[in-house]
């Protein structure tokens, strides 16, 4: 009986060593990195997949030998906690370090994207021109939208632009100018959505009390837009820019026309470098030397810092402006129309 007992013993011993030595066989075996073939495979990994799934995921696409054994080498090497989200493009055969760098690094693909720049104080039609460098930009699609209210109603700004038929382009003014980079296969209706909700962001850059400088003004957010972006037109140094929207309250205050030279460039075709006393006639609602008060909308996309002036106006008793010929861009200021006079006779001058 002892003799059985011990040959049993030892029999069960042989198993487990044989098994142990198999079991150890297979972790080294699952350990090596898949056989090398050509070409790269792409996996998405979404977020909050834990690293048990990932490893499933990794497994299935030929990267890693067995999901098990690869996470009990993660829990081994303390890894798997800090594995990113994202699409990564790796190629069979990689050592399980390069996977596990590679997650912990986020070395995702980078996705081509639609990147495109838009300067402040452009049209929605030079807007248009802008993009239309882009491949596959649908610019008929685009100048549609730029008319149409629906597609954009969840934008608060764009849902108060009032119901005007004099309006010569709907979103006139709420293709926020910036840089902006989206995914390439973006449509048209995505860009313009793009664009116009980039105001909310950047009207998040003001002071807090803009709000009630907005009601104190006496003016819609819609007409303070306009009064914007004929200060963007009309100036180039940003000191000036409270000083042109304190010009522009002064005269509407006084009851003169504005007799802003952009507006006028704004109706024309083409726009001009002089203006002829023909072009000042132009019968439009947004010729400012014909009608009184502003124009029914703004004439080209305001940066924040002319939303800002026009919020914000310094305060002065100037009523007229002209453009010194020194080459600064600048402006000088008067009270008077003798005044104003007297500028414009300097300034042919220099």
């Amino acid at each position: 009986m002892k003799r059985i007992a011990l040959w049993t013993i030892l029999s069960v011993l042989l198993v487990l060593v044989l098994a142990g030595a198999g079991t150890a066989a297979y972790v080294a075996y699952a350990l090596k990195p898949p056989e090398a073939k050509p070409g790269s495979v792409r996996i998405n990994v979404s977020p909050g997949l834990g690293s048990g799934q990932i490893a499933k995921l990794l497994e299935a696409n030929g990267l890693i030998r067995d999901a098990k054994v690869f996470r009990y080498y993660l829990v081994y090497k303390k890894e798997g906690g800090r594995f990113q989200a994202g699409e990564y493009e790796m190629t069979p055969g990689m050592e399980l370090d390069a996977i596990i760098a590679k997650l912990n690094d986020g070395d995702t693909v980078r996705r081509e994207t639609l990147r495109f720049t838009i300067p402040e104080g452009f049209t929605v039609m030079q807007v248009a021109d802008k993009l239309s460098e882009q491949p596959g930009f649908d610019r008929k699609t685009f100048l549609e939208l730029a008319e149409s209210r629906e597609p954009f109603g969840s934008v608060k700004w764009v849902a108060d632009i009032p119901d005007d038929p004099r309006l010569r382009h709907r979103l006139e003014g709420y293709l926020f100018p910036e840089t902006y980079e989206l995914k390439k296969e973006s449509t048209a209706k995505d860009i313009v959505m793009r664009m116009v909700s980039e105001i909310d962001r950047k009207l998040a850059d003001l002071p807090a009390d803009w709000p009630d400088k907005l009601k104190q003004s006496g003016l819609t957010f819609h007409q303070i837009m306009t009064v914007a972006s004929l200060i963007e037109r009309e100036v180039v140094v940003d000191e000036e820019r409270p000083v042109v929207a304190s010009v522009i309250y002064n005269r509407l205050k006084a009851g003169m026309k504005l007799q802003i030279d952009a507006t006028v460039q704004y109706v024309l075709d083409k726009p001009k470098e002089r203006l002829f006393e023909k072009d000042l006639q132009i019968d439009s609602p947004y010729n400012t030397y014909k009608i009184a008060g502003l124009p029914p909308g703004p004439i080209a996309s305001p940066s924040l810092k002319s939303i800002r002036a026009a919020l914000y106006p310094a305060q002065t008793n100037y009523l007229f402006y002209v453009t010194k010929s020194d080459g600064t861009q600048s402006h000088q200021f008067a009270e008077t129309y003798a005044q104003h006079l007297k500028n414009i006779e300097d300034s042919k001058k220099r």
